[in-house]
């Protein structure tokens, strides 16, 4: 394994890459949504062809929700043991796996790959990110 793929210890012991598990988590997500008819017209039953901008504007407006959540500091209304950005950002998660599989993407790999990338780039060094007119945030 490369050291930007670590092992993990899932369903009894077996051993999945992040890569792996998020695919997994990826085919949950979308699996759910399909059985809560998300990918269904309701009132004839036939499957949907989801409008991907809208999918990707309802991850946005998750985002969008775990910023007010952080700025005025809220508990969730739904799990109110938790903070509102924590709900939020794990919605938003949620429907990034649903469009990912929904889209057949391997988002696992992808994500493991760009890690990769970002370790190596070099405005992403303490040194470059210290030289005066660089990117801050």
């Amino acid at each position: 394994m490369t050291d930007n793929v670590v092992s993990l210890k899932l369903c009894a012991g077996v051993d999945y890459t992040h890569a792996a598990a998020i695919n997994i988590f990826a085919a949950d997500c979308h699996a759910r949504s399909r059985k809560a008819g998300w990918y269904t017209d309701l009132a004839t039953g036939k499957q949907l062809e989801r409008n991907v901008p809208e999918m990707l504007c309802l991850i946005h407006s998750e985002i969008s929700e775990g910023m007010e959540g952080f700025r005025k500091n809220k508990m969730d209304d739904k799990l109110p043991h938790r903070k509102m950005i924590e709900v939020e950002l794990a919605d938003a998660m949620i429907r990034i796996g649903d469009l990912a599989a929904y889209l057949g993407l391997d988002l696992g790999g992808a994500i493991d790959e760009k890690i990769a990338y970002n370790d190596n780039r070099p405005d992403h060094k303490i040194e470059a990110r210290k030289a005066a007119g660089v990117k801050a945030f």
